[in-house]
C-alpha cells in the first residue's frame, strides 16, 4: 500500500455530473442576456468556484449580474440533482481500498451543502474519513484544500494521492507536493489533462481502480 490517503474529486471523477453542469451553466448564461460558453468552456470551468468560474465565462459582469448568474446556475442545478448517478464500479472501488486499509478523502469545487447532499444521496458519506469544499477556504488550484485535509488526516503529502478529472486537480496536487493521478472519463479530455504532470493517467474507473488496489 504505497498511498496511505487516497483523495478524489467528486464531479467527474466519482459521479457522472459533468454534462448537468455544464448544461447549467449555459442555461444560467442564456437566462441573463450574456454569451452562452460553448460546452468545452463550460466544462472547463468545472472544480472551480464559481467566483472563478465566473471569471472565465463571463468577465465583466458586474456584481448584479453575477447574483443573478449564481442564482439562476443552482437553480437549473437543482433541478436535474437527481440525475446524476456514480460512475460504473465506483462504490466498489471505495469498499475494495478500505477493506485494503486506505483511508479516503473527497477534495471538491462544490459548497459544502453541494457535497453533503451528494454524500446523503448516494450513501457514501461514511466512506469518506475527511473532506473539504471550494467555500470552506481557498479553492483549485490554491493547495490549502489539500494541504488542510493531509494535516486533519495526519499524512505526509508522500502518503497521499490526487485523483481528479481536471487540469485543476492535477495543478492543485502539484502545488500541495502530492501525486496527481489524472482520469479522462470526466470533464477534461485527455490531450488538455497530458497538458499538466501527473503519476498515471487512465482512462476508466477499473483501469484507475486496479492501479490503486496494487498500491499504485
Amino acid at each position: 500500500m504505497s498511498y496511505e490517503l487516497v483523495v478524489f474529486d467528486w464531479d467527474g471523477t466519482l459521479m457522472d455530473s459533468t454534462a448537468v453542469i455544464a448544461a447549467s451553466l449555459q442555461e444560467a448564461c442564456r437566462d441573463v442576456g450574456i454569451a452562452v460558453p460553448s460546452e468545452h468552456d463550460a466544462k472547463y470551468v468545472i472544480g472551480l468556484n464559481l467566483a472563478a468560474t465566473f471569471d472565465h465565462v463571463a468577465p465583466g459582469l458586474d456584481e448584479e449580474g453575477r447574483r443573478r448568474l449564481a442564482e439562476r446556475y443552482r437553480h437549473h442545478f437543482l433541478a436535474r440533482e437527481n440525475e446524476m448517478p456514480l460512475y460504473g464500479g465506483v462504490r466498489e472501488m471505495l469498499d475494495d481500498l478500505l477493506v485494503r486499509g486506505h483511508r479516503l478523502a473527497v477534495a471538491t469545487g462544490k459548497a459544502r451543502r453541494g457535497l453533503d447532499r451528494a454524500l446523503e444521496a448516494t450513501g457514501l458519506r461514511d466512506k469518506f474519513e475527511v473532506t473539504r469544499c471550494a467555500d470552506e477556504g481557498f479553492a483549485k488550484p490554491h493547495p490549502e484544500m489539500l494541504l488542510m485535509l493531509l494535516d486533519i488526516a495526519g499524512v505526509a503529502a508522500g502518503g497521499a494521492v490526487m485523483v481528479g478529472d481536471t487540469t485543476h486537480d492535477l495543478e492543485l496536487a502539484a502545488n500541495a507536493g502530492v501525486d496527481g493521478v489524472a482520469v479522462s472519463y470526466g470533464a477534461h479530455a485527455e490531450a488538455l489533462l497530458a497538458t499538466r504532470p501527473a503519476k498515471a493517467r487512465f482512462s476508466s474507473v477499473a483501469d484507475l481502480h486496479r492501479w490503486l488496489a496494487t498500491g499504485g
